[in-house]
């Protein structure tokens, strides 16, 4: 049995047709520990609360493996930059589509998770899957977070924000990464 955390991004309430809850649902079908939590105020977070939460989240579970979409996969860089996250306290990490800097900036209710200085090292194997078209990110997920963080990176053909919008409910791809690290990635 696995342990996993699930962390979804702004304005995400959760819905039941998105692929995190498929996700967590076919986890825990098959067994496995999952945490996915409705973090605080997702119309309009603030960043302490959400690494609070984070924080917490990570003593009570304890995961193995962490999948961040758009906000979280940002959140999850400034925990790490913070040090909140250290060598060993996860085994890998997904970061799924996060969003650009310039257009965290152009939203007040999130300017305040523009991604902190990348110049820090990941505590662990993480890798990172985009859209080649995300609306989120023009300038490009591996160009933006990719290359500087020097990790692997995905980029689907026409998957935009990978959310439900884009044809994102069930994502069959997520969950062999999940179950096994080396797994390729695929447009739905």
């Amino acid at each position: 049995m696995t342990a996993y955390l699930i962390l979804h991004g702004w304005q995400n309430h959760r819905p039941k047709d998105h692929w995190q809850h498929w996700l967590a649902d076919r986890l825990t079908g098959l067994g496995h520990q999952v945490t996915y939590p409705q973090l605080p105020d997702p119309d309009d977070p603030e960043l302490e609360v959400w690494l609070s939460e984070l924080s917490r989240h990570l003593a009570e579970a304890r995961p193995e493996v962490v999948v961040g979409h758009s906000a979280s996969a940002v959140l999850w860089l400034h925990a790490v930059a913070r040090g909140l996250v250290k060598a060993g306290d996860v085994d890998r990490v997904l970061l799924v589509a996060p969003p650009s800097p310039s257009v965290l900036a152009g939203y007040p209710e999130v300017a305040q998770f523009a991604p902190p200085s990348l110049d820090f090292a990941l505590p662990g194997p993480t890798r990172l899957v985009a859209g080649d078209d995300d609306p989120y990110c023009p300038e490009g997920a591996r160009e933006t977070y990719g290359e500087p963080l020097g990790i692997p990176t995905d980029l689907l053909s026409g998957a935009a924000h990978l959310d439900l919008d884009a044809g994102y409910g069930s994502w069959p791809a997520v969950l062999d990464w999940c179950l096994d690290p080396e797994a390729e990635f695929t447009v739905r």
